[in-house]
This record gives C-alpha cells, structure tokens and sequence, in this order.
C-alpha cells in the first residue's frame, strides 16, 4: 500500500482539529497509569479540555476540546511526555492482566522497559504514529491486536516474535523481548519508504534480524474478561470509553490503574464496588459489549448522534460497535457487529435499517 498523505495521528503537539475542538491524545505504554499520573490526568481534562478523558482502542486516553497553552508542560510535570519528540510513537500494548490473573509469562514491566529504549533512540522518533508494539503473555488477548511487532509468550521464559499478527518464526527468550523489538523497528524505519505499518511491506519478513524464516502455525488469540472481579483486580467499563475528571479521582483512591485496548480500566490492586458505583463507574461486563466512535457533534465526518442511537442497544452478549461513518474510527479488532450511519439509518452488517429500528435489528443478528 503506497500512501498518499502525510501521517495525521494525533498527539500533544500535533493535535487532531475535531468539530468539538482541538483533539490531544496522550499515550501509556502497557496502559500502566499510577494513581499521581490518573490525578494529573483529571486536572488536564477539568483545566485544558471539556472535563472528561477518552479512553482509546490501544489503551491510551485523548482529551477533547483543549486550550493548548500549558498542557504539554503539565503533562511532563507528571511524567506523561517524557521524550517530546518520540511522544506519538510511544504505542505500546500489553496483556493487561499479566502477573494478575492467568497468563503463561509475566510481561509486566516490559512496556516500560521498551518506552525507555524507544525514547533513548532518537531515529525512532521518525517512526509513524500508527506502528504499534505489544506484548502478550500468551494468553493471546493482545497477540490478536493488530501490532506490527508483538512479542508473545509461549514459555514463562521465552515467546515468538509476531509481525503484523503472524508468527515471523523467530524466538526469542523474555529476557531479549524488548531487544527484539527495537531491532524490528529501527529496520522499519530504515526500509518503510511511504509505508506506515510492517503489514504494508511487500515482504515483511525484511526487518528480521537474520532475514525470512519459515512460520509456524498460528496460535488463536481471544479476549478474556476485563471488568468485574478477576483475582485481586477489578475493571470498571466506563460508557462509550468516557470517565470525567471526578471519575479518574475515584480510580486513583485505589492506586495505580491500567487502561485496556478494550475501553476498561483494571485496578489491579482491588477496589470497593459500591464506591465505584457511586461514581457512576459499572463492573458489569456487558456495559463494554456497545462501543461508539465519538460521532455528533463531536466528528464533522459523523452522519449521526451515534451515541444517543447506542444507548438504544441492549447488551445481549455479542459485541456491537456503532461508526458514524464509513472510517469506522475506533472500532474493535476482534469478531462484532458492524454498525455504519448512512442515510438517516444504519447498515448493521450490511443491511440497511432506520435509526428507530437499530435496537431491533440488532437484537434480532444476535438471537439469530
């Protein structure tokens, strides 16, 4: 795939003109997020944007409608721009119930690792906004994430390295992971041309260290739980990805927190239930099941109030995402019900019904 135009994913500095304002997303590697930083976090939102933060399918947060002046200074008071010029590359992912609950290895501390590497290698900075790292604990949960360089477990102590979700048939141990995957990038960046992500490459087999190997069969990936009690933690699924600053000060009452690709949040240290319910935050699983891009008027692109349409949907234990239009922004990369806004009504995969029949039509996919 050859690329025509410049890469536009936001950033701090470089922020995205949405219709409610400035857009300004602020990356987490691993989505790991001390309690100090959820505080700061509030702070930006209620000073610099519209009061809320906006959790993102690769488990980072945007704030909308900000005043530029004194955000980026803020944000690196707390430590969350700690490399100006690398802070749109630093996309991390990493099984968020690592060292918690399940998993084969313990990837925790892995994503921070990377992040300093990555930010130590001034090249890197030229990477896109788009290329994406993560780590699986063999699990298979971000294995299944589109990464352009995943390293997994297969091993508490060794794993296989993924190229654009396919076993490239290297094997590397843990403890040479993130190696690994800085050699893997600074190839990319030597070789991409117009491209944006390794599975745009004609063969991305190129940025192997040694070169082409032979695959071995692909292991299936699935998603488990991120909400409700698991172990020791409990995740929250604020509606459509949004908490308010209120919200983000609860959080941070029961420490350090990790944001999911999948628009939870884990507190992996427990937390109270009902003091989280006060707040409005639902550890009812089927609350993530209805995602939403941020539609209208938030989006000029957006052909509907998407998140007024959804709120109309039940959770029946499928996954739905709902797109204002046809760029179907931060929709889920696993198997859900495709919902597009077209001409007064929706295509629910693929077939037309008016906005007043969504729930229905919906219901009716998934009892089918």
């Amino acid at each position: 795939m050859s690329r025509v135009r410049a890469d536009a994913c936001p950033g701090v500095f470089a922020t995205h003109d949405a219709a409610d304002g400035p857009l300004a997303r602020v990356r987490l590697p691993g989505g790991v997020v001390p309690a100090a930083q959820l505080r700061a976090l509030a702070a930006c939102a209620e000073d610099f944007g519209d009061g809320d933060v906006h959790l993102t399918s690769r488990g980072n947060v945007q704030l909308r409608g900000v005043r530029l002046a004194g955000l980026a200074g803020r944000l690196a008071e707390a430590g969350l721009l700690p490399a100006p010029a690398h802070e749109r590359v630093r996309n991390v992912l990493a099984s968020p119930l690592s060292g918690i609950h399940g998993g084969v290895a313990d990837v925790r501390g892995l994503a921070a690792e990377l992040d300093r590497e990555l930010c130590a290698r001034p090249a890197l900075a030229e990477l896109p906004g788009r290329f994406l790292f993560a780590f699986d604990d063999g699990r298979g949960d971000i294995a299944g994430e589109g990464a352009d360089v995943c390293w997994r477990a297969v091993t508490p102590s060794s794993g296989a390295v993924l190229l654009a979700g396919l076993d490239s048939g290297l094997a590397v141990s843990r403890a040479e992971a993130v190696s690994a995957l800085v050699t893997v990038a600074e190839a990319f960046a030597r070789v991409r041309g117009p491209a944006w992500r390794i599975g745009e490459l004609d063969d991305p087999s190129v940025v192997l260290p040694d070169g082409p190997r032979a695959a071995p069969e692909v292991r299936s990936c699935r998603v488990d739980p991120t909400v409700g009690r698991i172990g020791q933690a409990v995740g929250v699924a604020p509606r459509f990805g949004l908490v308010t600053a209120a919200q983000l000060r609860v959080l941070a009452e029961f420490g350090d927190a990790v944001v999911t690709p999948w628009r939870s949040v884990l507190l992996p240290g427990g937390a109270e239930v009902e003091r989280l319910h006060e707040a409005g935050l639902s550890t009812d699983p089927a609350t993530a099941e209805i995602t939403a891009c941020i539609g209208a008027p938030g989006c000029a692109k957006s052909l509907a109030d998407v998140r007024a349409d959804a709120r109309t949907v039940t959770p029946r234990g499928a996954r739905v995402h709902v797109s204002g239009c046809a760029r179907r922004c931060g929709r889920p990369s696993g198997a859900h019900h495709d919902v597009v806004a077209e001409g007064g009504g929706y295509r629910v995969d693929g077939q037309w019904t008016p906005a007043s029949g969504l729930a229905d039509a919906l219901a009716r996919k998934v009892l089918a």
